[in-house]
């Protein structure tokens, strides 16, 4: 139990920092574009920030997906 605690401790922290430094290098960004709901839209965001939040949010959840149907290894 203290395993998983620390493996998606870890996870959570490695990748709350990568969208921290994310956040601080697309300020800049000038190619924005939006992203489209089923009903809505939101406001423009630079390209840059779209494809690494989704990075990030498959990085976090293929992690927690791996956690929870852990691989039997024969020895």
């Amino acid at each position: 139990m203290i395993l998983i605690l620390k493996r998606s401790f870890t996870y959570f922290s490695i990748n709350t920092f990568a969208l921290l430094i994310l956040i601080l290098v697309t300020q800049n960004s000038s190619y924005k574009s939006k992203v489209n709901f089923y009903f809505n839209q939101t406001i423009d965001l630079p390209n840059s920030f779209i494809m690494s939040t989704s990075f990030i949010a498959g990085s976090l959840l293929g992690c927690f997906i791996t956690m929870a149907n852990p691989i039997k290894r024969e020895s």
